[in-house]
C-alpha cells in the first residue's frame, strides 16, 4: 500500500507587496490552520516516511508546523519541482519516489495540487488553503500510480 498526502499550503499574507511570491509568510489564520491540521493528522496516527515541500516560505512553514505536530523527526526535504509546476510534472515526481517509502506527504500550491488531486480522483474538486488530500493505492511501486486509481480517497480541511 502506498499512501500519498497532498497538502496545500496554509493561508499566506499579502501585507508586504515588496516580498517576492516565494517569500510570502503565513498569516495568523494560516498558522492556526496548519496547527489544526497537524493536530488532526497526529490524532489519526499519520506517520509519513517522507515530507517534501515547495521552497516557497508559506509551503515550507506549513510543512514544518505539521511536521512538529505529528512528531516527524527528520528534515523536511525541499524540492523545487513543487513550486510553479504542472500536474503532469508532479505526477512524474511522485512516480519516481523510492519504493522503500510507503507514506509520503507533499506540500505545495494551487492550482497544481487541486488539478492533480482531481486527476487522481474525481471525488476531489478543489483544495482550499491547508487542505489535506489522502490517496491510498493498492500498489507496491509508486511508478504504478499512473495506471491505477486510488483504492481510497479522503479530503480534510480546516473549519470542516
Amino acid at each position: 500500500m502506498k499512501i500519498l498526502f497532498l497538502v496545500r499550503h496554509a493561508k499566506s499574507s499579502r501585507d508586504d507587496p515588496s516580498l517576492r511570491d516565494r517569500e510570502r509568510p503565513l498569516d495568523d489564520r494560516g498558522y492556526q490552520d496548519a496547527l489544526t491540521m497537524g493536530k488532526r493528522l497526529s490524532k489519526r496516527g499519520v506517520n509519513p516516511d517522507l515530507l517534501v515541500s515547495s521552497p516557497a516560505l508559506r509551503a515550507l512553514t506549513t510543512a514544518q508546523v505539521i511536521a512538529d505536530e505529528i512528531g516527524y523527526q527528520k528534515d523536511v526535504v525541499v524540492d523545487e519541482r513543487l513550486y510553479a509546476s504542472s500536474p503532469h510534472d508532479l505526477l512524474a515526481l511522485i512516480c519516481s519516489l523510492d519504493d522503500k517509502l510507503n507514506h509520503v506527504m507533499l506540500f505545495g500550491h494551487n492550482p497544481e495540487f487541486s488539478d492533480l488531486a482531481q486527476r487522481l480522483s474525481s471525488e476531489i474538486i478543489d483544495m482550499r488553503t491547508c487542505a489535506v488530500a489522502e490517496f491510498r493505492f493498492d500498489a507496491k511501486s509508486w511508478a504504478n500510480l499512473r495506471e491505477i486509481g486510488p483504492a481510497n480517497v479522503s479530503l480534510d480541511a480546516p473549519n470542516k
